[in-house]
C-alpha cells in the first residue's frame, strides 16, 4: 500500500526527518488548518517550547512561549475515542474545548488520561527517536526547533 502523500507531514529537526501520518478520518478540521499552516511556512524554525521527559513535546507557537499562535481563528474541537498513546499527534488548548490554534504536541508515553479532551490528528510513524531526543524543560534552555514542515505531496 502507497502513502497517501496528502496526508504525511514531514517535519525536520535539527536531528533528521519526522513523518507523521496525518488522520483527517478523526479530525478533518485539525487536518485542514496544520497543512495550510504547514503550507504557509509558519513552522519553519519554530521551537518545541515546552518538553516534558515521560509525557510530551509541545510545539507551534511562533512566540516560543506557549500563550501564542497563528492569526487564524480558533479551531472546534474534534475530540475522538482515539487513544493518546507513544507518538500520537494532538492539539494543545486553553481551558476552552474550542481553542485550538497552532500548537500542538506529540506524546511520548501513554498519556490516555487525555483521552476525549484534546484532538488527535496524526500518528508519528517514523523518527520518533528524533522527537524523544528534543532538549526537556518548560521552556529548554536550548530548545529543538522544526528546522522545516511540508507535506510529501508537496515535496
Amino acid at each position: 500500500m502507497s502513502a497517501d502523500l496528502e496526508n504525511t507531514l514531514i517535519l525536520t529537526l535539527e536531528g533528521g526527518p519526522v513523518t507523521i501520518t496525518l488522520r483527517p478520518d478523526l479530525a478533518p478540521g485539525h487536518v485542514e488548518r496544520i497543512k495550510e499552516l504547514v503550507r504557509e511556512g509558519f513552522y519553519d524554525g519554530v521551537v518545541f517550547h515546552r518538553v516534558i521527559p515521560g509525557f510530551m513535546a509541545q510545539g507551534g507557537d511562533p512566540t516560543g512561549t506557549g500563550r501564542g499562535g497563528s492569526a487564524k481563528p480558533d479551531i472546534k474541537a474534534e475530540f475522538s475515542k482515539e487513544p493518546h498513546v507513544r507518538g500520537v499527534c494532538s492539539m494543545a488548548r486553553t481551558p476552552d474545548p474550542n481553542s485550538a490554534n497552532s500548537q500542538f504536541f506529540i506524546v511520548f508515553d501513554d498519556a490516555t488520561f487525555l483521552d476525549n479532551q484534546y484532538t488527535v490528528w496524526g500518528q508519528v510513524t517514523d523518527g520518533m527517536d528524533l522527537v524523544d531526543a528534543l532538549p526537556a524543560g518548560e521552556p529548554p534552555r536550548a530548545p529543538g526547533k522544526i528546522v522545516s514542515a511540508k507535506i510529501a505531496a508537496d515535496a
